[in-house]
């Protein structure tokens, strides 16, 4: 399973979309909206008077906790009066101006280890909730081994965490089990000190819950808190990561979902997201990590295991600095997903020489594929030498393949005839050859 995080904003947005579906004994406004800039805000608020009528909350939507402690959230016990719509432009303008250092760990309320530093770009604002904290509650679920386990607390907030084993209740489910099943262990497991008068609501909420998390492909799910008031539900805060491995097939029940740059971490390449809007929109799978594109050694290897062996042998042979990529193409790609693949690669690839004037290197590699069609897949690559072959010989490149699996003798005899036709330097191998033989082969001394 790929785990991608998304946007706190993002995640509610889904589970408002499908509300009625799991959750059809509750209510829940689903007031908030997304903005980069205070001007933004304002202009959002001719569209959504709430923002205009409600005192406010406003806190930055970018893929990192612990906001309160870091003073990253604006509500109406922080400061003296209701935060309006004008003191929340103005907040979200103060912070965006500069870097904000960003703790990740604290002891109490003291910030321990380094600061991560970034501008902040995206905030969520909301309605504040008038609630009393024996309201709050704590819930999520993720994959832990081959089970989903749901996580159940009598006490959200910000100290969930201090005295876990204590204050939370798990329940571990196989997948194989029965909605009937799920329902029933949960039931029998409301927390203890979860108020009297909120056991039957609470276990309907989390048996809803955790339909929603399993249905709708989330790879972790958790609300902390959520404040329930008879049937009214509000989720104070959000954190989401989904299975993106299904995302082609979740197009409709996600929407328009953005795996952003977690803050402090540096921006993906156009190139890098082009692969993952390819990889939502197909059932196979197409990675790439770009470690040091001025490096010469390239990988367009099938298969995950097989892309972290060779990029183990690499860095044996060559070292680290030496390994341009990571990534993998499998599960059956379409020629036409391979060929834009490949496109991606090569482009990247030929932008500019060796800085030491050695030929660049690119290893097709793999397993013996199970299923495959290896010959239909090599019909991609071929068709992305054919658009770069040109500059593929200007750079200087040198081709080594080892491939095994259905069609792989057709696939070889393709490859290596079509290379040879470009003018490329090429070295093809099949089965019989080791897998990472044509690493050793690449970078040894000649």
């Amino acid at each position: 399973m790929a785990q991608k995080a998304i946007r706190e904003y993002d995640a509610k947005s889904i589970l408002a979309k499908h509300w009625n579906k799991y959750f059809p004994d509750f209510s829940y406004a689903y007031e908030t909206v997304l903005v980069t800039s205070g001007a933004e805000l304002l202009e959002a608020a001719k569209e959504k008077p709430w923002l205009k009528e409600k005192p406010l909350v406003v806190k930055p939507d970018m893929l990192f906790g612990k906001r309160g402690k870091n003073g990253l959230v604006l509500f109406k016990d922080q400061k003296p009066g209701d935060v309006t719509l004008e003191k929340a432009a103005a907040w979200i303008d103060e912070k965006a101006k500069e870097d904000q250092s960003v703790y990740f760990s604290f002891d109490g309320d003291t910030p321990t280890g380094e600061p991560k530093v970034d501008r902040l770009t995206h905030f969520i604002v909301e309605p504040f909730t008038p609630h009393d904290q024996s309201e709050e509650y704590y819930i999520s679920a993720t994959v832990v081994g081959d089970e989903d386990v749901l996580y159940l607390s009598a006490e959200g907030g910000m100290e969930v965490e201090e005295g876990w084993d204590e204050k939370v209740t798990e329940l571990a489910f196989p997948i194989t089990a029965t909605e009937e099943e799920i329902a029933e262990k949960i039931k029998a497991n409301v927390p203890a000190d979860v108020k009297p008068e909120d056991k039957e609501n609470f276990a309907k909420f989390a048996i809803g819950f955790f339909k929603a998390y399993r249905k709708l492909n989330f790879a972790y799910l958790e609300i902390n808190p959520f404040v329930m008031q008879g049937s009214k539900i509000e989720l104070l805060d959000m954190v989401a990561k989904l299975d993106d491995t299904a995302g082609f097939m979740m197009t409709e029940e996600w929407g328009d979902i953005e795996y952003p740059t977690a803050f402090g971490m540096e921006a993906k390449s156009p190139e890098v997201e082009a692969i993952e809007e390819a990889d939502a929109k197909t059932g196979a799978s197409l990675k790439l990590t770009l470690l040091k594109p001025d490096a010469r050694i390239w990988t367009m290897v099938a298969g995950g295991g097989a892309s972290v062996v060779y990029a183990d042998t690499i860095a044996d042979f060559a070292g680290i600095e030496d390994l341009a990529n990571y990534g993998e193409y499998s599960g059956g790609p379409t020629t036409g997903e391979t060929k834009f693949y490949a496109e991606t690669l090569l482009d990247l690839m030929t932008r500019e020489k060796d800085p030491k004037g050695r030929d660049k290197i690119l290893i097709i590699g793999g397993a013996i594929a199970n299923f495959t069609d290896v010959a239909k897949t090599f019909t991609g690559i071929i068709q992305a030498f054919e658009e770069y072959a040109d500059k593929m010989k200007e750079v200087g490149i040198k081709i080594y393949v080892r491939r095994g699996g259905p069609n792989y003798e057709k696939g070889l005899k393709d490859i290596k005839e079509a290379a040879d036709k470009l003018g490329l330097s090429i070295e093809v191998y099949g089965p019989e050859t080791h897998v990472t033989d044509i690493v050793r082969m690449a970078l040894e001394e000649k």
